[in-house]
């Protein structure tokens, strides 16, 4: 199976997908073994053609109405898998001359329908919590705080259209600049 391609089965339910979604992001639909105990399921392996060899790895709890980023990374590439709740994945391409433009995007994920998402360097993400969450994230490189660019997640260019207009954000979200003074820093996409 091409990264790119999820089958599209009843039994096997996935986020909710855009018609187009930024250059090499990606979702890989995932299984999970439900019984009367709760669930079981792979989240990574290596041999998945993820594009991605994550190097560090993190766990985080997110309460409803929590906000994070609008974040975009110049070097390291995520790989984001929703454990437990429900969230909106905004997602925009800020890398100049990718195959698909801008490409906004918008995802529901629920974690009783276990997905992947890989999110290369130059496209900017944000998490909207809407339920209390649980998730795992994969990076190709270590946290490294120069490569943690972002951008407000109301910025009207993200074009981002956000299932709600308030949400909680820390400090540091809450004081990141527009989109138009981001775009300076990421590197225009390259064919690899």
């Amino acid at each position: 199976m091409q990264p790119s391609e999820i089958p599209r089965d009843a039994s096997h339910p996935t986020a909710t997908e855009p018609a187009v979604l930024p250059h090499g992001v990606f979702l890989r639909r995932l299984v999970a073994h439900l019984d009367e105990r709760g669930r079981v399921g792979e989240i990574f392996r290596d041999e998945w053609p993820t594009g991605i060899a994550p190097v560090q790895w993190a766990v985080a709890v997110s309460a409803a109405g929590v906000m994070r980023g609008v974040h975009v990374h110049i070097r390291h590439d995520d790989y984001f898998v929703l454990l437990q709740g429900r969230l909106a994945l905004g997602l925009r391409d800020l890398r100049r001359g990718a195959p698909r433009g801008a490409c906004p995007a918008l995802l529901e994920l629920r974690g009783e329908e276990p997905v992947a998402v890989v999110v290369p360097h130059g496209v900017a993400h944000g998490f909207l919590f809407l339920e209390p969450s649980t998730y795992v994230l994969g990076n190709s490189h270590y946290y490294d705080p120069a490569d943690e660019l972002g951008c407000h997640w109301l910025d009207p260019d993200l074009e981002i259209h956000w299932p709600a207009r308030t949400a909680l954000l820390s400090p540091r979200d809450t004081a990141l600049p527009p989109m138009r003074e981001v775009m300076e820093h990421i590197p225009a996409w390259q064919a690899g």
